[in-house]
């Protein structure tokens, strides 16, 4: 039997790199999927690239509550339950000294990451205090140290680290557990983004920097921070809850 087989994950920032990959994967073990993201044409490349028979899709902005909580009634109307929840939804923001950062760049940086986690939190729990459930919160190395030059970005981060775990403590009387995977760089949009703000013109020469910051040598895959997401999500950990997941070949040891 499949490790997801009659499972119902919902998967926000799903039609970017790891929430795609995450998606296949699911899909493949047996999943019914549904994804949510602000980019409908992306969504629905997505869709087309997974296939249409066990996922759907929500168009919606995770740092609206009431567009948070139409996704979650969309994936219970759609699918009766939810069993996984890939809280992934974030934005990098722009590489920019702090005294200098626009206020409603940070205010998007911390509406998306922190209030759209949170949102989400909000409006899954009680539908998985019915039967259980698992949560990933999508963090990153960014929330174990600090990075100058993107700090409403390392806030969040570090932010989302401090919601889990009291969501973790919240949701074990009911069977939920909540966890969060904290990526170094990934080899994906996001970063492409972040190797141009830190070094204009020269994103290669910022490439290279990263990678030599992490011992194995080279960014993260999509699919590598799928994995450990779909291990937390599994019956693989059921007595693993609360807890901070680095997957960043050794760059925070």
């Amino acid at each position: 039997m499949k490790k997801f087989e009659n499972k119902v994950a919902l998967i926000t920032g799903g039609s970017g790199g790891i929430g795609a990959s995450a998606a296949k994967m699911l899909i493949d073990e047996g999943a019914k999927v549904m994804l949510v993201d602000i980019n409908e044409d992306a969504l629905k490349e997505t869709i087309n690239d997974i296939g249409k028979d066990k996922s759907a899709y929500v168009v919606a902005d995770v740092s609206d509550e009431q567009q948070t909580k139409k996704y979650v009634d969309e994936t219970i109307k759609k699918f009766g339950t939810i069993d996984v929840f890939f809280n992934n939804a974030g934005v990098e923001g722009k590489v920019i000294p702090l005294d200098e950062y626009p206020l409603d760049e940070f205010n998007k940086v911390i509406d998306i990451n922190v209030k759209g986690a949170y949102y989400g939190l909000r409006h899954v729990f009680p539908h998985m205090k019915k039967n259980g459930g698992s949560i990933v919160i999508t963090s990153s190395v960014a929330g174990l140290v600090g990075t100058p030059n993107v700090l409403p970005y390392v806030t969040s981060k570090h932010a989302v680290i401090g919601m889990m775990k009291s969501a973790a403590l919240e949701g074990a009387p009911h069977k939920i557990r909540v966890n969060t995977v904290n990526p170094s760089p990934v080899d994906n949009r996001m970063m492409r983004s972040l190797e141009e703000g830190f070094a204009p013109g020269e994103a290669e020469n910022a490439k290279t920097n990263f990678e030599q910051s992490i011992p194995l040598g080279r960014y993260a895959t999509n699919e590598e921070v799928a994995k450990l997401m779909l291990f937390l999500a599994g019956d693989d950990s059921e007595f693993i809850t609360g807890t901070v997941n680095p997957i960043d070949g050794g760059m925070t040891a």
